[in-house]
């Protein structure tokens, strides 16, 4: 009887702690809490977790390194542009995962750093564009490591910088910069124009792994396709508002096509789900517009939906588009590109997560999720608002097909007034290997 008890005990032990097996530690999740470092108008944070930690440990993990961008970053900016760096937005490491790039979308500054020893190395400024505006609102490397693509959202432009990461040399390059708001399209059409392309802020660009074009979303719908390597950057694909929609930020690439989606969260736009793709090669400056022609594979514009966000499963066999508004994950075939499940969000870890971008393992078998504040600062309050900021951890089951939301790892900045201020919103993962 003891020694069946001791085997029953032993099991029960194997059983409860599983979920604290050690993870894999070959990478490590970057996330960025956008609100302004505590006390000040500028700044703001960047934890840094361990993969096997968060993935063993779930709601208890503790971040590994924690950077406080109102120091040794903001010193940087205000001596490198004569300012200090407002609400980091963005994150991307390069291709060897040496360095990060962080695009700060209120003040427009660019800043790239020694990802192992999380120190910043340089801070760049983006140019002022149309209406005197700046922004910073997302970037994205080459794949050969030669540059930075930058989304200069309100600027209306779309900028390059170049980079040497092995002597630490940062360069940015106006003669490449293109003018989104006064430009002419290869077809003879302007950039930007009612009806055609509205409203030419550029929300976030992303380059397949074949390293061809950069894909640019826009924020009043319709869509261009540029040659980075172009001086100036070069138009060779342009479509309009009726086939791309607007305030897409969810590029990933599936058997040989790009996924994208086009979201509400802007006052002229609150309400939108709609899913299309794209093949990754084929864009002359000579095809005609809207070429090669674009598949839409989901809309929903009824009230509480926005597409926002996206992951892709191992094998490339299921792809994910979150809605930060409905709380869900619409699953696609990464084949066929059929709709095949959607995948509840919420949990006992928190009824209203909001998650706004997603970062894979490099396995591919977990997915975490940036969870947005009560005092959202960037998209309309009515889709981005949320109740508990920090970094969702959902497993993938079913190769991809469904998921399992399996922690919630909060972060907070409370003001002097004991208002919640922290919210989480780029996120990546590093791979250590």
């Amino acid at each position: 009887m003891r020694w069946r008890a001791a085997i029953a005990a032993l099991l029960m032990t194997l059983v409860l702690g599983a979920a604290e097996a050690p993870g894999d530690p070959s990478y490590e999740i970057w996330l960025v809490d956008q609100s302004d470092t505590a006390g000040l108008t500028h700044g703001g944070t960047v934890y840094v977790y361990g993969g096997g930690d968060v993935t063993s440990r779930l709601s208890a993990a503790r971040p590994a390194a924690v950077i406080d961008l109102a120091g040794a970053t903001s010193s940087l900016c205000l001596a490198s542009t004569g300012r200090n760096p407002v609400r980091p937005h963005m994150i991307v490491f390069n291709k060897a995962d040496t360095h990060a790039a962080l695009a700060f979308v209120a003040s427009g500054h660019v800043v790239i750093f020694d990802a192992a020893a999380r120190r910043p190395l340089a801070c760049l400024s983006t140019e002022v564009g149309a209406g005197g505006a700046r922004q910073a609102h997302a970037l994205w490397p080459t794949e050969d490591d030669r540059y930075l693509v930058i989304a200069n959202q309100n600027g209306k432009k779309l900028e390059r910088i170049r980079t040497d990461y092995a002597t630490g040399a940062f360069t940015q390059e106006p003669a490449a910069t293109l003018d989104l708001a006064g430009c002419t399209t290869p077809s003879g059409a302007p950039c930007q124009a009612p009806g055609i392309r509205p409203d030419n802020a550029p929300i976030c660009p992303f380059i397949a792994s074949d390293n061809g074009p950069v894909f640019v979303s826009l924020r009043g719908g319709g869509m261009f396709v540029v040659d980075w390597r172009a001086t100036p950057m070069a138009v060779v694909g342009e479509y309009d508002q009726d086939h791309v929609p607007a305030n897409g930020c969810g590029f990933v690439e599936a058997k040989g096509t790009v996924f994208g989606d086009g979201g509400g969260g802007t006052a002229a736009n609150l309400d939108q789900f709609s899913v299309f793709r794209l093949p990754r090669s084929g864009y002359s400056a000579s095809n005609p517009p809207n070429t090669p022609s674009v598949q839409r594979l989901y809309d929903d514009d009824t009230p509480e939906r926005d597409a926002h966000g996206t992951a892709v499963s191992a094998r490339e066999r299921h792809v994910w588009v979150g809605d930060r508004d409905a709380n869900v994950v619409e699953v696609f075939d990464g084949r066929t590109g059929a709709r095949v499940n959607t995948v509840p969000l919420t949990s006992p870890y928190s009824a209203d997560p909001t998650v706004d971008l997603f970062a894979s393992s490099p396995d591919r078998a977990w997915v975490f999720a940036s969870t947005r504040g009560p005092t959202p600062l960037s998209g309309d309050p009515h889709s981005s608002h949320g109740t508990d900021p920090g970094l969702l951890i959902v497993r993938m089951t079913d190769e991809g097909r469904g998921g399992q939301v399996r922690g919630l790892i909060p972060i907070s900045n409370v003001d002097a007034a004991g208002a919640e201020r922290a919210d989480a919103h780029g996120i990546r993962v590093r791979n250590l290997r």
